[in-house]
């Protein structure tokens, strides 16, 4: 939620005012070569401080550097202080590259973290013991500062400390699931934290259980489950509108955040499942239920709920469900508002079954989203460069020869850019993925 970067290891007002002066005569020159180069030393001095939590390359660098020019066009284009390149303005935007509402809040923090056992320093060295699975630390926090435990973040998110054990609605450098993080959120309920209590992230109402339930560092760890158990033995509630006033079912926010798992978890709970749940999870007696035969819907989803609910099932792998979709006139090449197919979204997923059903019905391979200019074969590359998770990223080898095999081609100029000829780079290096977008790999 929050692209938050990490202040330096002791951060000092002073220096934080000449940066922001230092901005303000980048922004006033018109140049947009000087607001680069002073995104670009900034990001380097940051590396230079805190070290991985930046990054650990210079493409690394360069990366972070990009999305705060992104992130300063998008303000400046909102906010007249910063269009008219005020000190106020570029103070604004330093504040809100970390975390905060207004650089009176931001200088607030900085000083009170200079504090010893400030309530701000206790607050933020607790922050680091939970992502980082310090229970020792954290114990040690909260035996000296009882009060800590239903403390609130000074940044935008106004989180509690649970709230970061779901790695999710926090500053991004802190969404991290250690192995012990169900002994650390035990150790916080122990100590008095509010199960339900709700964070202002993502428009408010936030609560650990749906952070929990829709974050993928939880996921990746292979510990969803067991934490969402956890936190529901305590006395969590799942029967609660989601985030941002949404009044989506749990169930329905996990499929939208692409957490299939947790969303089978719910289900067999017993919480409601919609349409898209029900395609998600393969159930095809609720289906059956919402329509009839001939593909009617009875009595509410209407033709974009319907074709909603085939996307889904696409981008879940849940095979059964796309075809029982389409036998029931969903039109095979129908397309979202980016203009993605069900086949983009199978291959971003590298579902196979899916792959395998959509081109056997004859799906076009050669269909461009809106977003990205990018065809299923870009969408099952991109995953293969990106994935953390290992059996994610065998299957985009037979993903990938799959679509070629059926009339795709790797366009090497859509990946000109320098991310993009990095995968090339790395395609070239592979001969299991050179034979794959050849067609070799064996069926």
């Amino acid at each position: 939620m929050s692209d938050a970067i990490p202040l330096p290891p002791r951060p000092n007002l002073e220096q934080y005012k000449k940066l922001a002066r230092d901005l303000q005569v980048a922004c006033k020159s018109g140049d947009p070569a000087a607001l680069r180069q002073w995104a670009a030393r900034w990001v380097e001095t940051l590396a230079r401080l805190n070290g991985a939590a930046i990054g650990a390359t210079p493409r690394e660098y360069e990366h972070t550097a990009e999305n705060i020019l992104v992130r300063w066009d998008e303000l400046k284009d909102t906010n007249e202080h910063l269009a008219n390149c005020t000190l106020a303005g570029t103070q604004l935007f330093i504040a809100r590259e970390h975390g905060f509402q207004s650089w009176p809040k931001f200088a607030h923090h900085i000083e009170e973290l200079a504090r010893v056992n400030s309530p701000v320093s206790a607050f933020e060295a607790a922050a680091d013991a939970i992502v980082n699975g310090d229970a020792q630390t954290l114990r040690q926090l909260l035996d000296a500062h009882p009060e800590l435990v239903r403390q609130r973040s000074t940044r935008e998110h106004h989180s509690a400390l649970l709230h970061y054990a779901s790695a999710n609605g926090v500053e991004d450098f802190r969404q991290k699931t250690p192995p012990n993080i169900v002994e650390i959120t035990n150790l916080l309920l122990d100590a008095g934290a509010e199960v339900d209590a709700e964070s202002d992230a993502y428009g408010g109402g936030c609560t650990t259980l749906g952070l929990v339930a829709t974050s993928m560092h939880p996921a990746r760890a292979g510990l969803q489950v067991p934490l969402l158990q956890t936190l529901l033995d305590r006395g969590a509630r799942f029967d609660r509108p989601s985030a941002g006033g949404n009044s989506q079912s749990i169930v329905r926010a996990c499929v939208a955040n692409g957490q299939p798992v947790a969303a089978k978890f719910f289900a067999d709970l017993g919480a409601p499942l919609d349409l898209e749940s029900a395609a998600v999870l393969g159930r095809l007696d609720l289906l059956r239920n919402y329509l009839d035969e001939s593909g009617t819907a009875r009595p509410h989803p209407d033709r974009k709920q319907i074709e909603s609910a085939f996307f889904y099932a696409c981008g879940a792998g849940s095979a059964p469900a796309a075809d029982f979709l389409l036998d029931r006139g969903v039109d095979l090449e129908a397309h979202n508002e980016e203009g993605q197919t069900g086949l983009h979204w199978a291959a971003w997923g590298a579902h196979i079954d899916v792959l395998r059903l959509l081109l056997k019905r004859g799906a076009s391979v050669h269909i461009k989203d809106n977003r990205f200019h990018a065809i299923p074969l870009d969408m099952a590359l991109w995953l293969w460069d990106n994935t953390t998770d290992k059996e994610e990223r065998e299957r985009c080898y037979e993903a990938v020869a799959l679509l070629v095999r059926s009339g795709s081609k790797l366009d090497r100029h859509h990946w000109r850019d320098p991310q993009g000829a990095g995968m090339l780079g790395k395609i070239d290096a592979d001969p299991r993925m050179l034979a794959a977008v050849r067609g070799d790999l064996p069926a």
